[in-house]
């Protein structure tokens, strides 16, 4: 079984009129802006700006009354515990706020659940331990929204809670004593994508307004909000651009000692320094946080964060590389495992479902994620576990999981998620009703024979019209990620001049492409198998981005290639 070419999907030109709007800027730029729905003079002026209206953390529901009762717990110097994630969002989210109310002077602590002891969220046995040692109020953050009958548990052993999460509420919101969520339907705040750590921000932005504590401002903490928005692939737009960028910046001015640590690591200890971009977060910083919580406890990961001793930064760090690579291995492993299974399939059904004793619940959504880029379909995998089985979904456009999922609550013991993601668990004796059923919902929405992964492009380009100015200012619309993606451009008939596999087995491709004016250095990442096929005097079709490289202090073009084919 092989994944079909992709569709190459370019978007439409904007219309004449749309460009006179903007004489002032390139026009490839005006239609990148026209791509991602900035289209109004005020909305082009407010992103090339990176500002946002109506970001007051007051108009968020339920902040004033959070706030009352922290000032509360800071008099009367009760007991606190944040009560976090074990993911990237979460430990950033569970760093940020513990250290401003320590600032405040609160007698704080962290609380991470084990995601292999107690699993995601808030969960009884853990309120009721927070309870025995002395802890009078609970402040979750990137958890809780759904967990309305383990705050009314809470509440009943004479805690008092509050919730900050950003996932997306349930029929019921939790009887706490203050929910903050802009999700929810009577929250006017206007901004909805904030991710846990941004909402972290918002409370902790708010505390801050009303007790200024020595000198600390809540900017201070914009590199976590950064660290967990781009890493949770919270969409890079409106509030979040914002926060981000100024979180880029920061991170570019001075890290914290403990992601100094992480990238001094992640490089091999080399000398080199580089510019931290979402780029960075993504593929560096935010995966080596991340692998602590997915094959032991997150705290080592919020210790790194909040670390301000050099020996302990560097020990975390190097424990979390470790286990970053660990983690890589047993991702390898189990989608290679998976592959086998589906494979076994015949490869004609509308989504899969793999589960095994021995996979990782750690890194099965990682698995996931990986077979459903690469077979295109919607793909489960889980553990099963002597009475549970515990997963995760990954998805494609064309379906969405999580409303799969609710056709299917009767058989699941928990569940939650969104569109492209979620995760389930189910008892054991309810596998094979629920892939059955999965499969005949799945088999009404989509036809295995036509699906076709879509390649986003936003333009078709001549290359010969490209300059530096035009690459730089393509630049400046960063930081790319989710809700901002990376640009995308087509070209077509571009000449081989030179084309070489690279990389470890020959896994990537180096090529000189010549547009009829002049030659430009290419790299396509995983795509050394046209080498193959391919040869010097063909012509080719590529989808890419435009980028620079720098090498020996020398800066040109490039372009990174993302999808070719002959011309057809």
């Amino acid at each position: 079984m092989s994944v079909p070419f992709k569709r190459w999907q370019v978007s439409p030109r904007a219309p004449d009129s749309h460009f006179a709007q903007f004489p002032q800027l390139p026009p490839l730029i005006v239609q990148l802006l026209y791509n991602r729905g900035v289209t109004s003079p005020e909305e082009v002026q407010s992103f090339l700006d990176h500002h946002c209206d109506g970001d007051d953390p007051f108009a968020l529901l339920g902040m004033r009354a959070a706030v009352e009762r922290i000032s509360c717990a800071l008099a009367r110097q009760e007991a606190i515990a944040v009560y976090g994630d074990y993911d990237c969002d979460g430990v950033t989210s569970t760093a940020l706020l513990t250290d401003v109310l320590a600032r405040l002077g609160a007698q704080v602590e962290a609380y991470i659940p084990n995601r292999f002891e107690e699993g995601y969220g808030l969960n009884n046995e853990a309120l009721a331990d927070l309870v025995a040692r002395g802890v009078k109020l609970v402040i979750t953050v990137d958890c809780g929204i759904r967990s309305v009958a383990e705050v009314a548990y809470g509440n009943s052993l004479g805690l008092d809670l509050i919730i900050t999460d950003h996932h997306h509420v349930g029929e019921q919101v939790p009887p706490a004593l203050a929910a903050i969520n802009p999700k929810q339907r009577d929250c006017s705040y206007p901004f909805k994508e904030l991710a846990g750590v941004g909402l972290a921000y918002k409370l902790g932005q708010a505390l801050l307004h009303l007790y200024p504590a020595n000198g600390v401002r809540a900017d201070d903490y914009l590199d976590l909000v950064a660290v967990g928005t781009v890493a949770d692939l919270a969409p890079l737009y409106q509030e979040n651009r914002k926060l981000v960028s100024q979180g880029l910046r920061l991170l570019n001015r001075s890290l914290r000692p403990g992601l100094a640590a992480l990238m001094a690591q992640a490089a091999g200890n080399s000398n080199s320094v580089s510019a931290v971009s979402a780029g960075t977060i993504g593929f560096t910083i935010g995966p080596r946080l991340n692998a602590a919580g997915r094959l032991d406890n997150a705290l080592a990961a919020y210790k790194l964060l909040i670390a301000d001793n050099p020996f302990e930064a560097n020990q975390l760090a190097a424990q979390l590389e470790l286990q970053n690579r660990e983690r890589q291995k047993l991702t390898g492993e189990m989608v290679d495992a998976a592959r086998q299974r589906i494979l076994e399939t015949g490869g004609q059904q509308p989504i899969y479902f793999v589960r095994n004793s021995a996979f990782n619940p750690g890194v099965v959504g990682l698995a996931a994620s990986r077979l459903t880029d690469e077979f295109y379909r919607p793909v489960l995998v889980a553990e099963e576990g002597s009475v549970f089985t515990k997963g995760s979904a990954r998805s494609i456009a064309e379906f969405h999981i999580t409303e799969a999922l609710d056709q299917c609550a009767h058989l699941l013991e928990r569940y939650g998620g969104h569109a492209a993601a979620a995760g389930f668990t189910l008892k054991n004796e309810n596998f094979e009703e629920l892939t059955d059923l999965l499969q005949k919902i799945a088999g009404q929405q989509l036809d295995p024979s036509r699906l076709r992964p879509t390649l986003s492009v936003d333009g078709e380009v001549n290359l010969r019209g490209v300059s530096p100015a035009l690459v730089e200012a393509i630049s400046n619309l960063q930081p790319f990620g989710y809700g901002n993606p990376t640009p995308r451009f087509l070209s077509r008939r571009l000449l081989i001049r030179q084309i070489k596999a690279v990389g470890q087995d020959g896994h990537h491709l180096r090529l000189i492409l010549h547009d009829g004016k002049q030659p430009w250095n290419a790299i396509a990442f995983r795509q050394g198998v046209w080498a193959k096929t391919l040869k010097f005097g063909d012509y080719i079709d590529a989808v890419y981005s435009l980028e620079f490289n720098e090498w020996n202090g020398q800066r040109s073009m490039q372009l990174n290639i993302k999808d070719l084919r002959p011309p057809q």
